[in-house]
């Protein structure tokens, strides 16, 4: 018997995943700017109750690691709801961050938290731009920006590879590039209750609260087929990086991977 949980592998270069099909690469773009104009507006609650607030914790250890300061330029990719750029200007008031995303339903909710929240936390009016932009082909000089992050969006691109020479490209020369995702959990028991949890549970509270079952089984299914933890730091190194290094978190349920533009 087939393991769900053990996607196959794609049979030809013309095509590309969406969780666990087979769809041309010309299409995955929009299926996945389907699922996430789906879950836009409850995409942050989403977050509290998969991972049972665990995220937070896991963005603040980005931002820790990042340690933004002074009037850096920061390009927060995949960023729409601004999880991680209100981090940074609240760490770093006078840094500037591009929050680029291709979903346009996602930066809308971002935008709309800035705006409601802009009285309290002036920087997130004052020096955030939202902006909709494929990792793919990045609307920007090269060596333009100090920094590069992007958390749990790698994942849904198209060609990671391509995404990667991109971030590369934009980095100015001892610019830092730091990724959060999904990744590989290490603990063969905690795999194991991590894919009961997500294959059964996860699906079916993505039905309660988002309406959208069908779209939160596709994301848990795309976690599965990212690269683990050493792969896709290969993969980092193949695109022109140095000083590539892994941390993980929670067990490998998440992990951060951190790299320069040498």
């Amino acid at each position: 018997m087939t393991d769900p949980t053990q996607p196959t592998e794609n049979t030809s270069g013309n095509q590309t995943h969406f969780g666990f099909q087979t769809v041309p690469e010309t299409e995955k773009a929009r299926l996945v700017r389907g699922v996430f104009d789906s879950v836009a507006g409850n995409y942050d609650l989403m977050n509290d109750v998969m991972s049972g607030g665990i995220h937070r914790l896991w963005k603040a250890a980005m931002i820790d690691w990042l340690s933004p300061r002074g009037e850096m330029t920061v390009l927060d990719l995949a960023g729409g709801t601004g999880d991680i750029a209100f981090r940074i200007v609240e760490r770093a008031p006078k840094a500037r961050v591009v929050v680029a995303d291709i979903n346009a339903a996602m930066l809308e909710q971002g935008r709309n938290r800035a705006i409601d929240t802009g009285a309290q936390h002036p920087a997130r009016l004052r020096n955030l731009s939202w902006t909709c932009m494929d990792a793919e082909k990045l609307a920007l000089p090269d060596r333009s920006v100090d920094a590069y992050t992007i958390a749990f969006g790698i994942r849904n691109v198209t060609h990671i590879d391509a995404a990667l020479r991109e971030a590369f490209r934009v980095l100015k020369p001892g610019g830092r590039f730091l990724c959060l995702e999904f990744s590989a959990v290490r603990n063969p028991a905690l795999a194991k209750l991590y894919d009961v949890y997500s294959f059964n549970l996860l699906p079916k509270l993505g039905g309660l609260i988002a309406k959208d079952e069908d779209s939160y089984r596709y994301l848990v299914e795309s976690i599965r087929r990212f690269p683990d933890q050493e792969r896709f730091a290969a993969m980092i190194t193949e695109a022109g990086f140095g000083n590539v290094m892994v941390r993980d978190l929670t067990g490998g349920i998440a992990a951060l991977h951190s790299a320069r533009r040498i």
